[in-house]
Order: C-alpha cells, then sequence, then structure tokens
C-alpha cells in the first residue's frame, strides 16, 4: 500500500470539510487540515513501531522472583476502526515470570503502541496478552481492558458512560482459577495510598 503525501492528506481533509457544509478557506478553517495530519500522526503512531522489539530486553537476574506481576490503570487513548472515534480507558496487565522479567515501562508501551492504531477492543486486548506470552513465554498472561467508546456514546445509540470490559487469559490465568481470582482482586481493589502512586 503507498501512503499519500502530506499534502494529499491535508486535501482529504479540506474535502471532508466541504461535504460538512464548511468552507475551508474561511480564517477558522484555513490551518485545519495541516492540524488534523498532525493530530493523526499521533493518534496512528503505533504502526510505526514494532511492539515486539519493545520487549526483547529482559532482566534474568530475579533472585527467584517468580510471582504475579501486575501493572493496572494503564490508561488508554485509542480510536475504533469502524467509526475513528476516539475509545477512552484504562488497561490492566499482568503475567508471571517463567525465568525472566521486564521493565514495566516496557508493558506500558506495548499497550500504547497497539492503541495507537484503528482498533477494537477485542483485538487490542488479545494482541497486546499474546505478543507479551510471545515474547517473554511466561507461565501466564493477563490483559484487562475497560474503556467507553465514543462512537457509541457521541452518536448512534448514545448511550453516554456505558463502559466495555473486554479480558484474555493465557497460561495459568486460563487454566487456574484461583490464579486469576487473585489478578481481578488486585485489579479491582481501591488504592490504599489514598492518591497518584
Amino acid at each position: 500500500m503507498n501512503k499519500p503525501t502530506r499534502e494529499q492528506a491535508e486535501e482529504a481533509v479540506r474535502t471532508l470539510i466541504r461535504w460538512a457544509g464548511e468552507n475551508p478557506e474561511r480564517e477558522g478553517l484555513t490551518d485545519t487540515p495541516k492540524r488534523v495530519v498532525k493530530s493523526y500522526e499521533e493518534f496512528f503512531s503505533g504502526y510505526g513501531t514494532d511492539p515486539e522489539e519493545i520487549l526483547q530486553r529482559t532482566f534474568s537476574e530475579t533472585e527467584g522472583y517468580d510471582e504475579m506481576v501486575v501493572l493496572r490503570d494503564i490508561r488508554i487513548e485509542s480510536h475504533c476502526e469502524h467509526h475513528m472515534l476516539p475509545i477512552i480507558g484504562r488497561a490492566h496487565v499482568a503475567y508471571i515470570p517463567m525465568t525472566r522479567v521486564v521493565g514495566i515501562s516496557k508493558l506500558a508501551r506495548v499497550v500504547d503502541i497497539y492503541a495507537k492504531r484503528m482498533q477494537i477492543q477485542e483485538k487490542l486486548t488479545a494482541q497486546i496478552a499474546t505478543t507479551i506470552n510471545n515474547i517473554l513465554q511466561p507461565k501466564g498472561v493477563a490483559v484487562v481492558i475497560e474503556a467507553t467508546h465514543q462512537c457509541m456514546s457521541t452518536r448512534g445509540v448514545h448511550k453516554f458512560g456505558a463502559i466495555m470490559q473486554t479480558s484474555h487469559m493465557l497460561g495459568a490465568f486460563r487454566e487456574d482459577k484461583r490464579t486469576r481470582q487473585e489478578f481481578m482482586d488486585l485489579i479491582t481493589s481501591p488504592n490504599k495510598s489514598g492518591g497518584d502512586i
């Protein structure tokens, strides 16, 4: 697929402005195509990064640590592939190391890379879990995403505040109910610090 030029992308925005019934040459709209294209570079920056490469640097000096590693409340900003409207929410990611661990910022980066693509929440959840499982090869991986979809709240059925929850469990989290329940308890327990951690 040949990627259009920036100029072509900006002209496409002008076309949409005209289609909406506005004049793209009006003072308040003259720079809008440039701004929209620039924002798209940020919204969809995940296409330019390989999430598997992010997880390649792992650490084996764990002093035998083999319990659950959980990173919760990772903010997600994505866009639905059907209407290109925002999906806003949070992800909770866990894995149980076999022999290696990865820096926690790398887990957040994998979430962000997949989120910064046109998505459906179900696919996003599975992609995150599968990538972590393939690269780290842990005893198990769990991913839960809770999000609101503006394609549902600002158009169509107009159900503001509805939250969609998806999960993808692999290995020990799928096979062992106690492990899965421990993870769910951890991500639903209130923040006992009383504020930001």
